[in-house]
């Protein structure tokens, strides 16, 4: 009898643990096999990255160029960085002069380019932190110089900064005479909640100070009224910097509670069909344009492996294939569309690819200018309170959340949103956009150029087709022909929806004669051994040799002390 019971209770427990090694299995099976794929060990391995910098010699043949290119590279950087110094003057001198009080901005300047280049760059290339006005798609610095915005002032500019500035006078104007009057709701808000009920198809709204925080409630309530621990995002998806959806790099602590699963593959499908421990699943649509693959950066340009891409059919199909699996298992789907919101499409990326979702998070655009996180979802899901238990509550305040001035100006946007004239721009958007990558990718490629564009909408990514180590010097090139980029350089160009056929053809003709003044200065030289697989394995070795404390030769060096310090010389 008890040999029975304790044949029974092994079995039982042999059992319990294939389960579980059988779901461990699954769970690695729909990881994406990059490191950003796995955050424990994407953490684990950018703490041992050692820095190390390029000597002057390395600097200009990192690539193995020889000697003539070598030199021809470094004329062409001391003739752009004397353009610097006498273009940007009092705009980089204001910049140098409040550095060592911004965090923000010590930090940007640091991740420009691959750290190895960074020092040299950063002495040279200091085109300014400060903007004094903006008048059409066009922003004029402290020197003034007039550039084409590029920077979309990450996302927020989706109408043109004039419509901005009059949705922020309008606004203030409809609430001047209650002012910063906290907690109560000025009489616009309820507008506002009508047309984000109507644009979402979302029953209930709440108001948040930014994206982040909308993303942060939408997954506590998720978890809320679902009872389960697991929040599922896909790789490299950014949704705020909030702990929880930034499970790798960049944040100190280990995130529990996440999974990071593989964008638009079976294998996730198959984890999100046999668990039950999945409270969410977070979606931001603007990782169709490079799946599985985090935000580019000019700083992540070790060789030429950027890759991009936009498939609307396919992604839409992933979607609802998606929508169908979260349905079947009770799961909550949640848009982060705090991005690409009233960018795409009026109705965002649930009308742009026919996909509706349990909740969406909204920011940037939607108050006209001013900060803003919204939550829109189901009235089931939107519940902070439970009538039969009265002590169990999902909490979430803030001091600003729907603000007077920012409810004003939302008031402004969204009424300019329903107007003949901004419904216009929505008209043939894929259309004009696309037809306008592919003439600027046509000439291009008539020049014999390294250089693409690719897009999703009016959302760019800058692509480079052959081998190479010097692509984040097209950055320095652009602004000096009059483009203004974010801190993230080729990697992130967002237009306006303001950008008429004659802006945006001087755009195209300023990025092709920066592009050729690039590969005249030989920045683009190439040869059969170099390829990215090379490259990649060269850096490893220097990585490993600066790690052990010994530099391959004199021209792969450590810094000194006083040389690493943020913001210096930036």
């Amino acid at each position: 009898m008890n040999t029975n019971i304790i044949l029974a209770a092994g079995l039982g427990v042999l059992l319990l643990g294939l389960g579980r090694l059988r779901r461990r299995l699954q769970l690695s099976r729909a990881k994406h096999r990059s490191l950003a794929g796995h955050a424990r060990i994407g953490r684990w391995f950018s703490s041992l990255v050692p820095y190390y910098e390029y000597s002057d010699r390395e600097f200009f043949c990192a690539d193995d160029a020889p000697p003539e290119i070598e030199s021809q590279r470094r004329a062409a950087f001391h003739r752009l960085a004397g353009l610097y110094a006498r273009q940007f003057a009092r705009t980089a001198a204001l910049t140098a002069e409040v550095q060592p009080e911004i965090a923000d901005l010590q930090f940007t300047s640091r991740y420009r380019v691959p750290f190895q280049f960074s020092r040299l760059v950063r002495q040279n290339f200091n085109a300014g932190a400060f903007v004094a006005s903006s008048a059409g798609p066009m922003t004029t610095d402290l020197d003034g110089n007039r550039r084409y915005d590029l920077t979309g002032s990450y996302g927020v500019n989706v109408m043109g900064y004039d419509f901005y500035k009059d949705c922020i006078d309008g606004g203030v104007a409809l609430v001047r005479e209650l002012g910063p009057v906290l907690g109560a709701y000025h009489p616009v808000t309820a507008y506002n909640v009508h047309r984000l009920r109507t644009l979402s198809g979302l029953d209930e709204v709440s108001f948040h100070m930014s994206g982040t925080e909308a993303v942060m409630q939408a997954v506590r309530l998720a978890r809320y009224h679902t009872r389960r621990r697991y929040l599922v995002r896909f790789c490299g998806a950014y949704h705020g910097w909030w702990g929880d959806v930034q499970p790798g790099v960049g944040n100190p602590t280990a995130a529990r509670d996440t999974f990071t699963l593989r964008d638009m593959d079976d294998a996730t499908l198959r984890v999100l069909r046999t668990r039950s421990d999945i409270a969410c699943v977070l979606v931001n649509p603007l990782q169709a344009l490079h799946p599985n693959s985090g935000a580019p950066s000019d700083s992540m340009l070790v060789d030429s492996g950027r890759q991009a891409r936009f498939d609307r059919a396919a992604y839409a199909h992933w979607l609802k294939r998606l929508r169908e699996v979260c349905t079947e298992r009770h799961i909550v789907l949640i848009f982060d569309e705090v991005f690409v919101g009233f960018r795409l499409a009026p109705g965002g990326a649930q009308e742009y690819f026919d996909v509706r979702a349990d909740m969406v998070t909204y920011g940037k655009t939607v108050a006209g200018g001013l900060p803003i996180g919204v939550v829109c979802g189901r009235r089931d899901l939107m519940r902070r309170f439970r009538e039969d238990r009265p002590a169990d509550v999902c909490f979430a305040r803030g001091t600003f959340n729907a603000h007077p001035y920012v409810m004003g100006a939302m008031h402004e946007f969204l009424h300019r949103l329903e107007l003949p004239e901004t419904q216009r721009r929505y008209a043939d958007l894929d259309a004009t956009w696309d037809r306008r990558a592919a003439e600027l990718n046509a000439r291009l490629e008539a020049d014999d150029l390294n250089v693409r564009v690719a897009n999703l909408s009016t959302i760019w990514t800058v692509t480079y087709p052959r081998p190479g180590r010097y692509n984040w010097m097209l950055q320095y090139y652009l602004r000096a022909h009059g483009l203004a980029l974010s801190w993230v350089g080729t990697g992130r160009i967002i237009f306006s929806l303001d950008y008429t056929e004659a802006d945006f053809a001087e755009v195209a003709d300023r990025f092709v004669s920066a592009a050729r003044q690039m590969q005249a200065d030989g920045w683009w030289w190439t040869s059969p051994a170099l390829t990215n697989k090379s490259i990649r394995r060269r850096v490893l070795g220097e990585m490993l040799r600066a790690w052990r404390g010994r530099p391959a030769s004199d021209r792969l060096v450590r810094p000194a002390a006083d040389e690493v310090a943020l913001g210096n010389k930036a």
